[in-house]
């Protein structure tokens, strides 16, 4: 066949050059597109790397919080059980202090009653002892004044003699009893 003109087409040494650069930018493709798959695949083992680092520093994370969250609760319930212990502890002493208190008040009121008892009994004694006296005066009385009008009519006498016997005297002397 002859040569194929520019009008028919190109020639064939300039076929076997495009085939000869179409398959050196193949090969270059092919090579970029492999160095680009290399590099892909050692950022995929970076990130892969990066991200099992990241899940083995996050399950260590996740272990030293799941420890102190124990450590946490093991810490509260210790605190609560001894909350709970003191709480116990002084419910007592308040349960304690509270019969104590009732106790008291009990004995309290006890005395109160036996001491309004017994001034009650004391009043009463006081007042039958004042009657007693009372009675015992009026009677001493009613004997004195009874022996006393017995003795009177003498001692009558006796003032009247007595009387006398001064105002004689007192004549003897010179004197007027009745300026006296």
């Amino acid at each position: 066949m002859p040569p194929k003109t520019k009008a028919n087409g190109t020639k064939a040494g300039a076929q076997k050059k495009k085939r000869n650069a179409g398959a050196a930018l193949q090969r270059n493709e092919a090579r970029r597109a492999k160095a680009s798959e290399d590099q892909l695949k050692q950022r995929l083992q970076e990130l892969e790397a990066e991200l099992e680092g990241a899940r083995r520093e996050g399950k260590a994370i996740y272990t030293e919080m799941s420890r102190q969250r124990r450590a946490l609760q093991e810490e509260m319930e210790t605190r609560s059980r001894q909350l709970e212990e003191e709480v116990k502890g002084l419910r007592e002493k308040l349960d304690k202090c509270q019969r104590e208190a009732e106790d008291a008040e009990r004995e309290a009121k006890q005395a109160l009653g036996e001491r309004d008892r017994t001034l009650a009994q004391l009043r009463a004694h006081v007042a039958d002892m004042e009657a007693k006296y009372e009675e015992i005066l009026h009677g001493s009385l009613d004997r004195l004044l009874d022996k006393l009008r017995a003795v009177k009519p003498q001692w009558d006498g006796a003032l009247l003699k007595l009387h006398a016997r001064y105002k004689e005297q007192l004549r003897q002397f010179g004197l007027n009893p009745l300026d006296l």
